[in-house]
């Protein structure tokens, strides 16, 4: 038996094609919810959208400080790894449910399979890329969505498997599905929630600055993350701005909205690959980017959030067609190849 282990938003869209591809090679496995998201918005909306089912176990542990939400994820993971002694722990991404997995199935000598392995930022201050490299020491398989990625795992003297990105899979699945949204075109879709943006107050506000200006002249929609909105609701909910600010909505209505923006300002690393694929123009407010693939097609600007730079960004990439010559993120069957793999030398 196989156990994947997820707790966020980005891994449940992962998870979904590769659940899919194990029933189709007769891999038994089962899912562990660390509830990293807790948010129904962030979690029971995306199991059922996307057709999961529901977890086998869900610890519920929620939000706290990195190192307590860690240690308590060890605490439980370890609880039901050794109740169910899987023969390999799946892991996703670059989340803390990511990195405590891999740890915990490292204690007590479970291989480890690591999705999305080899991609860097280069910035250790983003816990998410402590997260990633940790992981990739540790995994005893490496599937790696892109040849960069492969290419800076042998750099660090460590082997992948070339797969392709699981969410090109989720990708083609889902957006194939006639889903519609309130919102007519043209208008910018912004998605902000990562630590280095929110947690210091002079970085965010400049960019609700530049979104604000942007909105004067062309609707700005923000889907806006709880963790946004519990930081700075009193800004958020001010009536005197132009901004639309929404809940959260599905993957599959995000997805259309996506396609239909006419350009997308975020600091999500999956955000940033799908509007790559979905060939809509894209501004990363972040300092890095740990896919580098989007910004040297010219499909992805890295923009410091200062309120000028952003918004000439955004005025840029308005007036430019991404069309990329080449996708670097695979054949659309990533999740085959892992499955197929697995059942090859995994078990």
């Amino acid at each position: 038996m196989i156990m994947h282990i997820v707790g966020a938003r980005p891994q449940f869209i992962k998870l979904a094609p590769v659940c899919q591809a194990f029933d189709e090679h007769g891999l038994a496995y089962r899912i562990l919810h660390t509830g990293q998201h807790y948010d129904a918005a962030l979690n029971d909306v995306h199991f059922s959208t996307l057709g999961l089912p529901q977890p086998h176990v869900h610890l519920g542990l929620g939000s706290a400080s990195h190192a307590r939400q860690t240690a308590s994820m060890l605490t439980g993971i370890e609880e039901v790894l050794l109740r169910e002694k899987p023969a390999l722990v799946v892991v996703y991404g670059d989340t803390n449910s990511t990195l405590a997995g891999a740890l915990t199935a490292a204690k007590l000598g479970i291989r480890i399979a690591h999705v999305e392995a080899g991609v860097r930022s280069f910035d250790r201050s983003m816990p998410e890329e402590i997260n990633r490299v940790i992981t990739d020491r540790i995994a005893s398989y490496r599937f790696c969505p892109t040849h960069n990625a492969m290419d800076l795992l042998q750099k660090e003297g460590l082997s992948g498997i070339l797969t392709g990105d699981v969410m090109l899979d989720a990708l083609n699945t889902y957006s194939a599905r006639h889903i519609d949204h309130p919102f007519r075109a043209p208008f910018i879709l912004t998605t902000i929630h990562r630590a280095e943006n929110t947690d210091e107050r002079e970085r965010f506000l400049a960019i609700w600055d530049a979104l604000c200006q942007l909105a004067r002249t062309i609707p700005v929609v923000f889907p806006v993350h709880p963790r946004t909105l519990n930081r700075f609701r009193l800004i958020i909910e001010d009536p005197g701005h132009a901004v639309t600010v929404i809940d959260p909505v599905s993957y599959l209505t995000m997805i259309a909205m996506m396609r239909d923006a006419a350009c997308i300002v975020t600091d999500s690393g999956g955000v940033q690959k799908e509007a790559f694929l979905l060939r809509t123009p894209c501004v990363t407010v972040r300092d890095s980017t740990e896919w580098p693939e989007t910004v040297l097609a010219g499909a992805n600007r890295l923009v410091h959030p200062e309120r000028q730079a952003l918004v000439a960004a955004v005025t840029h990439m308005l007036t430019t067609e991404v069309a990329p010559s080449q996708n670097p993120f695979g054949d659309g069957r990533a999740s085959c190849h892992i499955a197929a793999f697995i059942r090859e030398h995994c078990l």
